[in-house]
């Protein structure tokens, strides 16, 4: 992601999220971590025919990663964008050489949860209140990055369906 893609991010983000969507100061922010040799951010997007489709982020700290956020239009759903846009965070994340990665969701949305756990992504604990102003909670879930960890999944790719998906541009143009 990059500052030019803020604009299709924000429309996005208040199609998805209209009750707590980000400012366009959150990304800005966030955009301002993803860069040069102290960088603790990554940030991709997913365009289709010249349209942004999808977006995520993550943070890392010492050895703990966070998916900060992470969608994909409604038009993309089922197509294997959202497991794209995880691989390429968890994928940032063992660069960072975090050990462990947390993520947030809600838990009215168990499609998400449902992805989140075919990564290896487990519940580990509630953030009451978290999504504001609607007073939703969030199910906090944690995946260990350790390869040595059997538990685990080897290959994120894996949980791919086998379908032409849309490219990451984060991966090459706007890495």
């Amino acid at each position: 992601m990059r500052w030019w893609d803020i604009g299709p991010v924000l429309e996005l983000e208040h199609e998805l999220f209209p009750e707590d969507a980000w400012s366009a100061g959150m990304f800005w922010s966030e955009l301002a971590h993803a860069r040069g040799p102290g960088a603790t951010r990554r940030y991709v997007v997913a365009e289709e025919a010249g349209r942004l489709v999808g977006y995520a982020g993550l943070a890392a700290a010492g050895d703990l990663a966070d998916v900060q956020t992470i969608a994909a239009a409604r038009d993309q759903w089922g197509t294997g964008l959202g497991a794209r846009l995880l691989t390429e965070l968890l994928r940032a994340a063992t660069a960072f050489e975090c050990a462990e990665v947390l993520l947030e969701v809600r838990v009215d949305n168990v499609r998400a949860q449902k992805l989140y756990a075919r990564f290896g992504f487990e519940p580990i604990g509630f953030r009451r209140g978290y999504y504001q102003p609607g007073n939703v909670d969030a199910l906090v879930m944690r995946r260990l990055t350790d390869p040595a960890d059997p538990t685990a999944p080897a290959d994120p790719d894996s949980a791919l369906p086998d379908s032409d998906s849309v490219p990451l541009q984060g991966e090459t143009t706007h890495g």
